[in-house]
């Protein structure tokens, strides 16, 4: 029985680190919404399946490899969340796949979407003609985000963790400037003040980090 303690116990700290792990993401779960939370998922179990039954690493070794990739992963979000070039690095952004009821077959190639799979995504949100779809978004989870023609308010926000949504800004005619102005105008310093940012009806409404 004293031989499968070091089983037991590599065990038991794997999902401790697991559960640390994604309560620090913020995420509530291990479903992937971006590239970055499927390595963290990969290398993690193998970490821990790969560890777990090799009597070659000690428990000592392995909370040290555990330890290393847990700061690796906050390393990684904290850049993520105060870096844009960094966040485009890691999770990629968002793609246009029709624009003004026209289909970006190019993009659409690039990404691996076919022409099947894409009315499949247009037919689940309820839209059967892409000439009725203002703008077809491919977020990094492989969701479609859609904004038809005639809709009054922009369902996306301009500004996320501090950060300006360029896909917005070209969507409405406006650069960085006018939303930093903007921003001025709301009683905050910068764009990097702002936990969140809508665009509704022409109106901006912010939420800002120290609120």
């Amino acid at each position: 029985m004293a031989a499968y303690y070091p089983v037991i116990l590599k065990f038991t700290l794997g999902i401790i680190v697991l559960i640390f792990q994604i309560n620090i993401s913020g995420k509530g779960n291990l479903a992937p919404s971006s590239a970055m939370d499927a390595v963290q998922n990969y290398v993690l179990g193998g970490i821990i399946g790969g560890v777990i039954y090799n009597d070659a690493i000690s428990v000592l070794q392995f909370v040290l490899v555990l330890v290393i990739w847990t700061f690796l992963v906050m390393l990684l979000k904290y850049l993520k969340d105060h870096n844009r070039y960094v966040k485009l690095l890691i999770d990629g952004r968002p793609v246009n796949l029709i624009q003004n009821g026209q289909v970006d077959v190019k993009e659409c190639l690039k990404h691996g979407i076919s022409a099947s799979e894409l009315m499949f995504k247009l037919r689940s949100n309820g839209i059967y003609e892409v000439e009725k779809v203002k703008r077809a978004i491919l977020e990094q989870n492989g969701q479609l985000t859609l904004i038809e023609f005639g809709d009054e308010n922009i369902r996306y926000p301009i500004i996320v963790d501090g950060q300006p949504n360029e896909d917005v800004l070209e969507l409405i005619g406006k650069d960085e400037d006018w939303l930093a102005q903007e921003v001025q105008k709301h009683d905050f310093s910068t764009i990097s003040d702002i936990y969140l940012g809508e665009y509704v009806s022409g109106d901006l409404r912010l939420s800002g980090y120290k609120e």
